[in-house]
């Protein structure tokens, strides 16, 4: 099993509205790294920190789950999306994406709060200049945020 930290930003889809919808395929990302992390080494079941990012106060927000495994991001087909890759085609897709799963949601563990603890700091999201959408977490690192929320 592996473990994952995904971002997404609260105003397009936060916790709360994975817990409504139940599950939400992981569109828009525009990145080759993270592309390749979701077509390559995600596995259904893999856990995953649902991350808030690009708001007042950017954190780990919930858990989810793996639960479809990659396929082709359908936003790069819209030319009305502002997802759309005009270079991308049906037969050669050049953007993948995976569905998640809700499975709680936890008090918000601030960006703040995980710089505080020495266990986790070789998390990729403290590295400065970090951008990735997707960032795989060790099983330790998973634990020892796992036994901060609960």
């Amino acid at each position: 099993m592996n473990y994952w930290l995904m971002k997404s930003e609260p105003d397009d889809v936060g916790i709360d509205d994975l817990q409504r919808m139940g599950s939400v395929g992981w569109y828009g990302v525009r990145n080759y790294q993270a592309r390749n992390f979701m077509r390559d080494q995600m596995q259904l079941g893999d856990g995953v920190l649902f991350y808030h990012s690009s708001c007042p106060e950017p954190g780990v927000a919930g858990l989810a789950e793996v639960s479809k495994l990659a396929y082709p991001d359908p936003t790069q087909f819209d030319p009305e999306s502002k997802y759309f890759d005009p270079k991308s085609t049906v037969e050669a897709p050049r953007w993948q994406q995976v569905d998640v799963r809700f499975v709680a949601k936890t008090r918000l563990l601030a960006l703040d709060e995980l710089r505080r603890y020495s266990e986790l700091a070789g998390m990729t999201i403290l590295k400065r200049g970090n951008r990735l959408s997707i960032t795989p977490v060790t099983p330790a690192e998973w634990s020892f945020i796992k036994a901060l929320l609960t």
